[in-house]
Order: structure tokens, then C-alpha cells, then sequence
């Protein structure tokens, strides 16, 4: 089997090696990014319908001023996001399946029109049905970092890699140009079909996980590694 590796931040990058090994795997993590608050300002709660989370970051880096936003029902992506969302204190109304444009359906059916959408530096542009508003407030941003020699030498044997986000597939794509290793003997699984669009063509394989969870990710890995795809 291929040495599976994860290269997203911490400590999601613990929590994809744990779930891992609970479903029989063996990943290793070598992070390429890190994650930090920003300033922000809060606004008034009173202003919104509900609130918007893509990312558990926006809540582990959100500070003190996520204690006023509480009171609004909270439309998540994913359930790692909807059980960080809980237990900072919000009522979890809706978790999209499909990423942050699945769940705005949901906040029209509920008549939410005027969201506050909660998010990191990098993020994706939304097609906002009409009648509803956005207001996007950033609360953390995600440092990229190079390829080590450690990181590099494992490459150049072969691995496959678990791509979160389009920011790593993208980044790690350059990273890959930029030290000149072979694509062809690296693989991909990744969280969702945009992803692996973004992380481009030439690599030994590349898939995309039948739903955006980390299980869903492990399972694609280890067919990936039986050679069941």
C-alpha cells in the first residue's frame, strides 16, 4: 500500500490521522499550511437571519466576539464545521453536503435571507439566489508553506496525498513544479470534484470522494491504494 499523507494544518490534520487509524489506515501528516485569526469586527446580530460556516477554522479562530452571533441558527458545511458550530454554542439548523452553495437553498425554504457568512481569506464566491444577502467577515487566515527534504525524498518514492481544499491543490501543485518531482508517481484523493479540477492533470491518479467528509476521503484513499479504482 502507498504511504498516505495528509498536508492540511493542524489540528485537522490529527483528526484525519485518528480517524485513519479507526478505519484502518495509516496516514501521515506533514502540514503545509497554518491557520491563524485576523481582526474582524461583529456585527449586530439583529442585522441577520442566520449565520454561514464553511470551515471549523472560523470558529476555532473567531475569538471572543462569536459569544454575541450565538443567538442565530447556523447553516454549516460538512459535520466536523456543524459539530464545531454546537459546541461554540449555535443551533445547527442545516449541513450541506455539496459545499457552502448547497446550503442556501435551505436558508431560503426557512426565509433566511440576510446571512452572515463567516470565513477564512481564501473562499468561494457564491451565486446568491435572488432575495438573498450575504455579508462575508473574515476570521482567520491560512499560511502556505514549501515542500521539506523530508517531505520531498517521500514524494519522489511515490504517495498519495489528501487534498482538503482547492488552496492545497493548488499550492501543492506549484510546490511540486517548483522542486521538479515527478507527478506521474504521485496520487491524489481529494474532498471534492473542484479540488481535484484545481490541482490540474498529470499526476499518477486522481479522484474525488464521493461526499466532502474526511470517511468519505479515507474510503476513496484505501480503494485508491487496493487498486479498486
Amino acid at each position: 500500500m502507498k504511504r498516505i499523507v495528509t498536508i492540511r494544518p493542524a489540528p485537522g490534520d490529527r483528526a484525519t490521522v485518528e480517524r485513519a487509524a479507526h478505519q484502518g489506515l495509516k496516514v501521515e501528516t506533514y502540514p503545509l499550511f497554518s491557520a491563524g485569526p485576523v481582526p474582524w469586527s461583529v456585527p449586530e446580530p439583529v442585522d441577520f437571519d442566520a449565520v454561514l460556516l464553511g470551515s471549523a477554522n472560523a470558529l476555532r479562530h473567531g475569538g471572543a466576539g462569536l459569544a454575541a452571533l450565538t443567538g442565530l441558527p447556523a447553516l454549516c458545511v460538512g459535520q466536523t464545521t456543524a459539530m464545531a458550530a454546537e459546541h461554540a454554542g449555535f443551533d445547527v439548523v442545516a449541513t450541506g453536503a455539496r459545499g457552502m452553495q448547497s446550503l442556501l437553498p435551505h436558508a431560503k425554504a426557512r426565509q433566511m435571507n440576510r446571512l452572515l457568512r463567516l470565513s477564512g481569506e481564501a473562499h468561494v464566491p457564491l451565486d446568491l439566489p435572488e432575495g438573498i444577502a450575504v455579508d462575508t467577515r473574515i476570521t482567520y487566515t491560512v499560511s502556505a508553506h514549501p515542500i521539506d527534504a523530508e517531505l520531498a525524498e517521500m514524494l519522489a518514492d511515490g504517495a498519495l496525498i489528501l487534498l482538503h481544499s482547492g488552496q492545497a491543490a493548488r499550492h501543492f501543485a506549484q510546490e511540486c513544479g517548483r522542486l521538479g518531482l515527478e507527478k506521474d508517481r504521485i496520487a491524489l484523493a481529494c474532498l471534492a470534484p473542484r479540488i481535484a479540477d484545481m490541482a490540474g492533470t498529470g499526476w499518477a491518479d486522481c479522484h474525488h470522494a464521493s461526499s466532502p467528509d474526511d470517511s468519505a476521503l479515507l474510503e476513496l484513499a484505501r480503494q485508491m491504494c487496493q487498486g479498486g479504482l
